[in-house]
């Protein structure tokens, strides 16, 4: 077969390399190759779930063995600035909030912008963002100034989050029409399995670098942004898009009906939020999502906690363990945890993939109803003693944390189009940055106020659960409601063919083939083996961690 070329420049000037006319796919590219561009940069950015692996070892950055504290009289911003103490695991952990603030400010903020230039320049910026932001924590870690981590990786990073994280999603869906859940799921889950690539990764580098003098994080940091930015600019160069009107040999678009919960029409982003289908669906992930972080944040203490000397076969509460024994069910807590993030990664898939036979609402439908079922259940199964129904509980739990991520961006699609559905997915995540802070704020400081009422451990969770048995009711109310989207918002055909050339489209010839290539090829091959081999590496990794709980 003759080999056809892999993009075709428009008219007019010269397009540069990172110009949306020259990710333009000519007639007969594989659509395969696409999924693996998106999990190159999602693997990638998906490490901001891992940062806690460098928490304890920065803490004791100075002292190396041993924390080296600061002076019972120094104030707040003098130890931000100070180089002869180490700083507190809480100010680190700020970073996880500024991840998340700023991914979904990035992410609505410049998806608009998104939509016009690319996935390719996106995604190259989002590389250039996310490594350079390691790079300038690595120089905080050196001259010893958190605040530079704070910009480096929290804001300047948070912003590569933002970039990337959406960068697929329009080109993903417009690759395939005929599985959106499934096609968005393949990308998203690469951000769920970042962390269990690149914490062992992380952690492996650390000893590596590490000395009497070091412990190693910002020759770390440098390393990491060595290897994302190689990966991510491989995965940005890699999109492509396809040509306005093509589509999947033998696929034919369900026909538009006024019940049908797909619509065939198209919404502009300005439009788009201002409708309440936008603010339902929002609602739905913001709900789902801080019922899911929560948890996933306070796994490995809310296992140690409820079961205590039960995981090691003993009778035992967890305060009245011993050192060693606190070290032991540590490790099977960590397990615990790795267990979680495989599920996590997993549902992402799974669920986004169903997604596309039962629909998005029903989807959703499921994760609620059986969240509120397995939420309102851990408590019992707790002081049964359950382990392994609690484990498994939870396990479900996070797959449907994960699917929530991965199915939105399809239900987006149906409501609203495809035309600016990237942007649209840009502005729905500001639902996540609220979550990320909704969720972690009911697990911990619920947990901190009962413990200081002197609640015992065991019980803390009891009345959270519960808690996030209501938020999960409210989540299903706002799916319930969710109806299709009122004409009156629709583009006209005149304001679509307008948003088009801003966009930089190109139609497809009238004689041109619909049909892609064969899924499999040498090229397919290679591209997925790439992303494939270390996806493959984190999950062993994690599993050996998990064996510990049986």
């Amino acid at each position: 077969m003759a080999s056809v070329p892999e993009t075709i420049d428009l008219p007019g000037r010269a397009p540069g390399w990172l110009d949306k006319e020259r990710t333009i796919a000519a007639p007969g590219y594989n659509r395969w190759l696409v999924p693996p561009a998106a999990l190159a940069i999602h693997l990638c950015i998906g490490m901001a779930y891992g940062f806690s692996v460098f928490w304890l070892p920065l803490s004791k950055a100075l002292g190396v063995t041993a924390p080296l504290a600061c002076p019972a009289d120094t104030g707040f911003f003098s130890a931000v600035f100070s180089t002869s103490c180490d700083w507190k695991v809480t100010w680190l952990g700020w970073m996880y909030t500024l991840f998340f603030v700023f991914l979904g400010s990035a992410a609505a903020i410049f998806g608009g912008w998104l939509e016009r230039a690319g996935p390719r320049k996106a995604g190259f910026v989002a590389a250039l963002c996310w490594c350079g932001g390691l790079v300038v924590s690595a120089a905080g870690v050196y001259t010893h100034q958190i605040w530079m981590l704070w910009l480096g990786s929290g804001v300047i990073g948070g912003i590569g989050l933002g970039l990337g994280y959406i960068s697929p999603v329009s080109t993903l869906i417009k690759w395939f029409p005929d599985r959106r859940g499934m096609a968005t799921g393949m990308a998203i889950m690469g951000f769920g399995g970042g962390a269990m690539i690149g914490a062992p990764l992380a952690d492996k580098l650390m000893r590596y670098f590490a000395t009497p003098n070091s412990v190693g994080v910002w020759q770390t940091f440098l390393v990491l942004a060595a290897l994302y930015f190689v990966f991510m600019s491989a995965g940005a160069f890699g999109y492509r898009l396809p040509q306005t009107g093509w589509k999947p040999a033998g696929w034919t678009p369900p026909p538009p009906s006024r019940q049908a919960m797909i619509t065939s029409r198209n919404v502009h982003l300005d439009k788009a939020w201002k409708t309440p289908q936008f603010w339902l669906i929002w609602g739905v992930l913001c709900l789902n999502v801080s019922a899911g972080i929560g948890v996933l944040g306070m796994a490995s203490p809310m296992l140690q906690e409820v079961f205590g000397g039960r995981l090691i076969g003993l009778d035992l509460g967890f305060n009245d363990l011993s050192p060693e024994q606190r070290t032991q069910i540590a490790t099977i807590a960590a397990g615990f945890t790795g267990l979680l993030s495989l599920f996590n990664i997993v549902g992402r898939f799974f669920w986004a993939s169903l997604s596309d036979r039962i629909g998005r609402k029903v989807t959703y439908a499921v994760f609620f109803l059986l969240g509120i079922a397995l939420y309102a259940s851990i408590p019992s199964l707790g002081h049964a003693g359950q382990i392994a129904l609690f484990v498994a509980a939870f396990c479900v739990i996070l797959s449907m944390y994960g699917g929530g991520f991965a199915t939105v961006p399809a239900y987006l699609a149906d409501m609203f189009g495809t035309q600016m559905v990237g942007a649209i997915h840009g502005r729905l995540l500001t639902a996540w940055s609220v979550a990320g802070i909704l969720g972690p704020f009911l697990l911990t400081y619920l947990r901190d106020f009962q413990l200081e009422s002197g609640v015992p451990k065991a019980q803390v969770y009891d009345i959270t659960m519960y808690i996030l048995v209501g938020l999960l009711a409210l989540g299903l109310l706002c799916n319930l409601l969710i109806r299709p989207v009122a004409e009156k918002y629709h583009m006209s055909d005149a304001e679509l063919a307008a948003e088009k050339v801003k966009a930089h489209e190109r139609s497809m010839e009238p004689d041109a083939p619909t049909a892609a290539p064969a899924a499999f090829t040498p090229a397919v091959a290679l591209a997925w083996l790439a992303v494939g081999l270390p996806m493959l590496w984190g999950a062993w990794i994690t599993l050996q961690k998990a064996l510990v709980l049986f």
